[in-house]
């Protein structure tokens, strides 16, 4: 089968289709014939060699963690879904290669009929990503929250999981993007310089969490949030120096265990609370772009601009 990868670290142009064994599901896993497949702004860090100091990396590296397709091999063990079935979800953590024309997962859910294939394969992980860290924040009804980068393949998805939950969410991004972040729920902010005193101007009472989907302010958003055990960024390397929690790799930091089904409950419970959201037309998924899997350099290079307004994600 075709699958993407890279063997080195260096620009976009390093990523290419590979010819390799497909996988097969083992206990606990499903098979996929791949529709779409997302495109991990984390994993430009990773093919950079920006991470090579704190994610280690064996090559051939292949890429991709969330993807939605039509199950065509079902593991041991596994109840509830059938070949044939159309589902969405995420390899495991330490597998990841669902950029590819086959893909095992690890944690899924039906797709969305109200899902374009595009939509549902860039899913999974900002849907469990924006859900464990809102879970982490504790964020609820009657809060008020800032999601830093809120027009991002993440941002977008925790901004309509908060609005769900009955919080009020202000939002940054470019000002272009003010009508969009409005449209998900969002009252929108610029960031950047005077970003404290404009979100206090929003919220005289005060900002009970802060979701940093971009890295980069962490000074700004701990005096917005008062309290560092009040933010949670996936963006800012520099957390730690700063007393702030980092959240990554999913759930495994969280909870000691790999992301999996049936291991990781807490995944496929956001992956079900995203289902439900859906068909209340109450969650979609931005898509900034798609492009076809030969062309995923391309998608790269688009995902290191971090100016994609949404999900970015490869079609088979």
């Amino acid at each position: 089968m075709r699958a993407i990868q890279f063997t080195e670290y260096g620009p976009p142009s390093v990523v290419h289709v590979a010819e390799v064994e497909a996988p097969h599901a083992g206990p606990g896993e499903i098979r996929v014939s791949v529709r779409a497949s997302g495109v991990s702004p984390g994993e430009t860090y990773i093919r950079s060699g920006a991470l090579r100091d704190m994610v280690p990396t064996t090559f051939p590296y292949r890429t991709g963690f969330d993807a939605a397709g039509v199950v065509d091999e079902v593991g041991d063990g596994v109840t509830g879904v059938s070949v044939g079935d159309e589902v969405f979800g995420m390899a495991d953590t330490l597998a990841r290669g669902v950029n590819a024309d086959f893909a095992v997962l690890a944690a899924w859910a039906p797709k969305p009929a109200a899902w374009s294939w595009e939509e549902a394969g860039g899913a999974a992980g900002s849907v469990e990503t924006a859900t464990r860290v809102l879970d982490r924040l504790a964020v609820g009804a009657g809060h008020t929250v800032l999601v830093q980068g809120a027009a991002g393949a993440v941002g977008t998805v925790a901004v309509q999981l908060a609005v769900a939950r009955g919080a009020t969410v202000i939002g940054t991004a470019s000002e272009h993007n003010h009508d969009f972040l409005r449209s998900l729920g969002a009252e929108p902010t610029t960031y950047g310089p005077g970003l404290v005193e404009r979100v206090r101007a929003l919220a005289p009472a005060g900002v009970d969490a802060v979701f940093d989907c971009a890295g980069g302010a962490l000074p700004d958003l701990i005096a917005i949030a008062g309290d560092t055990a009040r933010v949670v960024t996936i963006a800012d390397f520099t957390a730690a120096a700063h007393g702030v929690h980092m959240s990554h790799g999913a759930p495994a930091e969280e909870t000691g265990t790999a992301v999996g089904a049936p291991a990781d409950p807490q995944a496929v419970h956001g992956l079900a609370i995203a289902v439900t959201l859906a068909a209340e037309g109450r969650l979609r998924v931005p898509v900034a772009a798609a492009f076809p899997l030969d062309e995923a350099a391309a998608a790269h290079e688009l995902s290191e601009s971090r100016h994609a307004r949404g999900k970015i994600v490869l079609v088979n």
